[in-house]
């Protein structure tokens, strides 16, 4: 994970715990930098899990450094899915508060980090920033995590996985959802 610069660019420090993410429908996962299509992550994973401890609630945040490019992250970062009050890791039983948007890299920008970040809730925590939709695409850029997680007394992620992407034919059908 270090070679992706996730530390310092998002986090502070890599945590010791990987969070799985996988589409079963068609057996792709993330794994610690491989390279993904938006084709095939245009949907929320069918499998998101890390080591849970029981009865503890979690935050599931998936966010993109590197927007509009790596080069010039001007909008650093944007996040693209925000779950709260995970119970365990049961994403479906959390609170979506920020609905999934797949990977929507701009073409010739190169390879985007799309960064799962996991973190242990103190309990359960009232969000008050405004709830977006999956087709929302408005107020998700230049927001950050350190911030996301100051706010809600998140402390440092306990799990991390990454994948990387890059502009392919699904990204304009993304963008026309989201109103781009």
């Amino acid at each position: 994970m270090d070679k992706y610069s996730i530390a310092p660019d998002v986090i502070d420090k890599i945590p010791g715990n990987v969070v799985t993410v996988e589409w079963s429908d068609s057996d792709v996962k993330v794994d610690a930098g491989n390279i993904l299509r938006p084709t095939e992550v245009q949907n929320p994973p069918s499998t998101v899990c890390w080591s849970a401890e029981e009865g503890s609630f979690y935050t599931l945040l998936m966010t993109d450094p590197d927007a509009p490019s790596r080069e010039n992250p001007k909008f650093r970062e944007w996040h693209h899915w925000l779950v709260v009050n995970i119970p365990g890791c049961d994403v479906d039983k959390g609170e979506t508060v920020m609905g999934y948007v797949g990977s929507g890299p701009p073409p010739e920008t190169g390879l985007h980090r799309y960064i799962y970040l996991v973190y242990k809730q103190k309990g359960k925590i009232q969000y008050t920033d405004p709830v977006k939709s999956a087709t929302c695409g408005d107020g998700r850029g230049g927001q950050k995590a350190r911030d996301v997680a100051a706010k809600y007394n998140l402390g440092e992620p306990v799990a991390v996985n990454l994948y990387q992407a890059e502009w392919d034919d699904y990204v304009p059908k993304l963008y026309k959802k989201l109103g781009l």
